[in-house]
């Protein structure tokens, strides 16, 4: 089994597990996967930009408290690699869910995950994460068409 392969079995399943749980509000499998030691960053869709575990933290907790009844969520994985003890996932996200309490919307946000090993376990350390643009003038460079929070 090569480097990588190791990687996604080892992380993969987990990260889609941490990811359903958080899109129906519980944060705890998502804030298990992450490091707790700097630097860890978040840039994240909803417009944050974090740096350091406990602002990272407190975000994720926020955010899990805004999302409810996941009805789906799926993780398509573009490209990965891994090299001694760091690696990356870059893909696309895609969930049904609910905000703040409204009706179930469908979502897509493209990800980036940069993972380092710790103790010999595979931690997140940095996501990056972007709603897809809905038009072609935004896939060229024009503003974004996702939310603005």
């Amino acid at each position: 089994m090569s480097e990588l392969d190791d990687f996604l079995t080892a992380m993969l399943d987990r990260q889609i597990a941490a990811e359903t749980a958080i899109h129906n509000g519980d944060v705890e499998p998502r804030m298990a996967l992450w490091s707790r030691s700097d630097p860890v960053t978040l840039l994240g869709a909803m417009g944050m930009s974090n740096v350091g575990w406990d602002a990272v933290g407190r975000t994720f907790r926020w955010v899990a408290s805004r999302f409810s009844n996941c009805t789906a969520y799926s993780f398509e994985l573009l490209a990965a690699g891994a090299c001694g003890d760091l690696a990356y996932t870059v893909g696309f996200e895609r969930a049904d869910l609910s905000v703040d309490g409204g009706p179930p919307q469908s979502t897509k946000v493209r990800v980036t995950h940069v993972y380092r090993r710790e103790g010999g376990e595979w931690k997140i350390v940095h996501r990056h994460g972007d709603y897809v643009p809905l038009d072609a003038t935004a896939a060229a460079g024009g503003s974004p068409a996702g939310p603005e929070t």
